[in-house]
């Protein structure tokens, strides 16, 4: 590798790291390509040269977010050696995903917030990232539903992951219907030990 090779990979390394800080102090706002660059030391058209644009910029923060949720989820793994362990795994792993969220509300909330243009694909890289996420569920329910075959098993792992965000985006919005923060374990417990015995019968 040259030594011009390496210097723009430190130097995109740091553009994102810096992207990453301000998104987690400001949210998106915090994002200003003039800031950034004068922060990492390049000229603002530099930028440009690291990464294709401002989009690309916010999918790499959120790659390098969605590997740390990955290691979060991924804490005091035990074996799935029985239902009751795929249940006890869906349950541990709802209360990391409140947790994470509620420790870097910004970088998680920008998972789901931000758009590309309508005529713009999500690059095959953050499509995989997204997707690896759901062998935390998809491993408990292989354990659980074995009557069900891959497709079947990733449509219930995604409602299910759609049942636990959307309980830990209200709860952490506090909004009128919101579960309190203080009862969301309780909550989880209820609604996938629901899933999983009723998937049992």
């Amino acid at each position: 590798m040259s030594k011009i090779t390496e210097r723009r990979d430190a130097q995109r390394e740091a553009l994102i790291e810096a992207a990453e800080r301000r998104i987690d102090r400001e949210g998106p706002a915090g994002l200003k390509a003039r800031e950034l660059a004068a922060e990492i030391g390049v000229a603002l058209g530099a930028i440009y040269n690291l990464v294709a644009d401002m989009d690309e910029l916010v999918l790499r923060v959120i790659s390098r977010t969605l590997a740390r949720l990955d290691a979060a989820l991924s804490e005091g793994e035990a074996p799935l050696e029985s239902r009751e362990a795929a249940r006890a795994r869906l349950i541990a792993i709802a209360g990391r995903y409140r947790d994470f969220a509620a420790g870097n509300l910004h970088l998680w909330r920008i998972m789901f917030e931000h758009r590309l243009a309508a005529d713009r694909a999500l690059p095959e890289w953050a499509v995989a990232d997204q997707m690896r996420l759901f062998r935390h569920i998809l491993g408990p329910l292989a354990i659980l539903m074995p009557m069900l075959d891959a497709a079947e098993r990733e449509e219930r792992a995604k409602t299910l992951f759609g049942a636990v965000h959307g309980i830990v985006a209200l709860g952490l919005d506090q909004k009128l219907v919101a579960v309190p923060l203080d009862a969301i374990d309780a909550q989880f417990e209820w609604l996938l030990g629901a899933v999983c015995d009723g998937e049992g019968r």
